[in-house]
């Protein structure tokens, strides 16, 4: 194995720090270059005799894109690096054996990208996971931040290194030491403790970067689209509103408050609910023509911005990328237009994902499935037709294109309805601001169906409310400014 391209200086000292060590952790920013980093690792490894072979873990999402990533910087790296998906591990045990003999059949290093997947320790895959590392002199673990919710997702990763670096056996010793969980719904972790203990304990093992202090990139530019809902749409927006409000007793119901933003949302991308506000939510077409959607004839405004120009299209739900595929489709033809969603197999996504690097113009996908690990530098526009409000997945969805290799100006465009529940999204990702958290506070006021609707809301109503300024009107801040 051979490697071709030379590392930066912070990929320098990231394996300078852990090449030492059989065992450490690459936190290192989407964009940064950790893959670049492990291969320096595995390659110097490989010389001294160290290892003779590498198992290469990853989300099936990205195998393809990670199998490019190495074969950028290396040659013969097929022959040592044998890659496969962390998800097959759940079911196949067919796949767990084979995994398993290769590893123990030679000195083996294991590589776990994007680690964040093993955080549950019950789970089957982080079981087999754990049992093929004990296997593997050498163990290494990549992701862009040490945790995704809490300290809690330290566990099951530093287990799959070495259980003695934490100290504890099991889950339920480090639990008992510091996890504080909350009264009413009991496997919610409500405080973590003792962090400082666990910082301090991991820290010989890591390297830590950020892409802000690292590489210098172009800059990223923000704009909002936005589209009034017809007359029809607007008032079944409000009459949903004010009865999924109805069904809100407690600020405690969480599941209330998440089943009343989904149903806003759909109303706003061009859906009718046709349930009861206190089911499941059941919703139908509000247009027979997809064409008459105020919120794609939106994206049409958008796209005309940008003739020639790949484009990656960031939905929320499966119904939106059926839309925007069958009238890109329509338009431009079945080789423009690529998906990357739940309903297609591993390998029909990598197909997708292969297209669209090579000819096709859209990549019309769901941030669920491709909003990380995937390398999309070759494009440099994003359009948000829907966001959530997880400001996590949104920034990671942005280090699909603002990374390493990016040599344009990055372009994003938010699609967003007035007086509807979009505005509210982009401003509680624009200040970072927990939504659910944020929406708890206003439960009791009288400006709740305001707040839904993105509207300015008196804060001297809202009981306890800081009186701090609020953003006007439909004057947008941009998620990631």
């Amino acid at each position: 194995m051979e490697l071709k391209t030379a590392m930066f200086p912070w990929q320098e000292k990231a394996v300078e720090k852990l090449i030492k060590l059989r065992v450490g952790a690459l936190y290192m920013e989407m964009g940064t270059g950790k893959t670049r980093a492990a291969l320096e690792m595995i390659k110097r490894r490989l010389d001294v005799g160290k290892i003779d072979r590498v198992l290469w873990l990853c989300p099936c999402s990205i195998i393809e894109s990670i199998r490019t990533d190495i074969n950028k910087h290396s040659t013969g790296a097929e022959d040592v690096i044998q890659i496969y998906g962390i998800e097959s591990l759940s079911g196949s045990k067919k796949l767990y054996g084979i995994l398993y003999k290769y590893v123990s059949g030679g000195r083996a290093m294991l590589v776990v990208d994007e680690s964040n997947l093993v955080k549950n320790s019950r789970a089957i895959r982080t079981q087999k996971i754990t049992s093929i590392a004990e296997a593997c002199p050498y163990r290494i673990i990549l992701n862009g931040t040490p945790i995704s919710r809490n300290e809690a997702d330290l566990f099951a990763q530093w287990y799959i290194l070495d259980w003695r670096i934490l100290g504890y056996q099991s889950y339920y010793s480090f639990a008992a030491n510091h996890l504080e969980y909350d009264d009413k719904y009991k496997h919610r972790v409500r405080r973590v403790l003792n962090v400082r203990y666990l910082t301090d304990k991991i820290s010989p093992y890591t390297y830590m970067v950020k892409k802000s202090e690292a590489v210098q990139l172009p800059k990223k530019t923000y704009d909002v689209e936005h589209f009034h809902m017809d007359y029809a749409q607007f008032v079944h927006y409000e009459e949903e509103m004010s009865a999924f409000l109805s069904t809100l007793v407690s600020e405690d119901d969480s599941a209330a408050i998440y089943r009343t933003f989904t149903a806003l949302q759909e109303i706003a991308s061009g859906r009718r609910i046709v349930s009861d506000a206190s089911e499941p939510i059941m919703h139908v077409p509000f247009y027979d023509d997809p064409h008459l959607n105020p919120r794609i004839q939106a994206l049409k405004r958008v796209l005309g911005q940008f003739e020639d120009e790949k484009v990656v299209i960031w939905c929320k739900f499966q119904h939106e990328i059926d839309d925007i595929s069958y009238i890109l489709r329509e338009k431009y033809g079945d080789d423009a237009v690529c998906i990357f969603c739940g309903t297609l197999t591993p390998k029909e996504r990598n197909r997708s994902l292969k297209l669209f690097m090579d000819n096709a113009r859209f990549f019309v996908a769901n941030k669920t499935c491709a909003g990380y690990g995937l390398n999309l530098q070759f494009c440099h526009v994003a359009v948000y037709y829907n966001n959530d409000w997880d400001l996590a997945t949104r920034a990671q969805s942005e280090d699909r294109i603002h990374r390493i290799g990016q040599a344009e100006t990055v372009r994003i465009v938010d699609i967003a309805g007035y007086e509807s529940i979009d505005s509210r999204i982009l401003r509680c990702l624009s200040r970072k601001e927990n939504m659910v958290e944020s929406f708890k506070g206003m439960l009791k006021s009288k400006n709740r169906a305001q707040w839904l609707s993105g509207r300015d809301v008196d804060v001297s109503d809202t009981p306890g409310a800081d009186k701090g300024p609020e953003t006007g009107g439909n004057q947008e801040l941009h998620p990631g400014a």
